[in-house]
């Protein structure tokens, strides 16, 4: 009797621990990667409490036309100038390029900068940062905008680069206040609806 009860509490225990590790699903390898960023306490930008009720972010459906590629054209080399954050903090990143696509038929441009920070810093100097708003922000995605990471070295050489904006992400600040993040400026919004990646309510950070 108590050898069977002992099975049964180690079946339990194995049960319910593979339970609590379980890892977070996702479409995409990608938001298989943010979940499991998002639920990490190490990396998360999620506050202890928000972090402990966590169970996945909510994502668009994976939409492939959103996945367009654009036209670089470069600005000579500009100055790093500062651009104003989320709280009294400045960052500063100069003008990369502007970059030219065409999304739901609509001929469309936004602005692509370099971080000084990540320009300094030999392991982060591949790195690109491209923030926009479009006709989703402050309603179905978070009102400041979203971020996608463009990489230097996927430019193509006849200045070309393929954007996945199935690939993006909210800035911290949207689920911490203690994150610095810089603000999108206003010259990159799009005037249509980017219906990708992240869904987010004003209680995301909660749920």
């Amino acid at each position: 009797m108590i050898r069977i009860f002992t099975v049964f509490l180690l079946i339990t225990l194995c049960s319910c621990n593979s339970k609590s590790k379980r890892p977070l699903t996702g479409e995409t390898v990608y938001q298989q990667k943010l979940n499991a960023q998002f639920k990490d306490a190490t990396k998360s930008p999620l506050k202890k409490k928000d972090l402990m009720t966590f169970k996945g972010l909510d994502f668009f459906p994976i939409d492939t036309s959103y996945i367009v590629t654009a036209v670089l054209n470069r600005t000579p080399e500009t100055a790093f100038l500062e651009i104003p954050t989320s709280d009294s903090r400045m960052s500063y990143y100069r003008e990369f390029g502007k970059i030219t696509f065409t999304l739901q038929g609509k001929a469309l441009n936004l602005t692509l900068y370099q971080s000084l920070e990540e320009y300094e810093d030999p392991k982060y100097k591949d790195f690109l940062f491209l923030p926009f708003t479009d006709e989703t922000s402050g309603r179905e995605s978070y009102g400041g905008g979203r971020y996608m990471d463009v990489f230097e070295s996927n430019i193509q050489k006849d200045e070309t680069i393929v954007l996945n904006f199935n690939n993006t992400y909210n800035p911290y600040c949207a689920y911490n206040e203690e994150y610095s993040c810089p603000l999108t400026p206003k010259k990159n919004h799009l005037a249509i609806a980017i219906k990708a990646c992240l869904l987010y309510t004003s209680d995301a950070a909660d749920e």
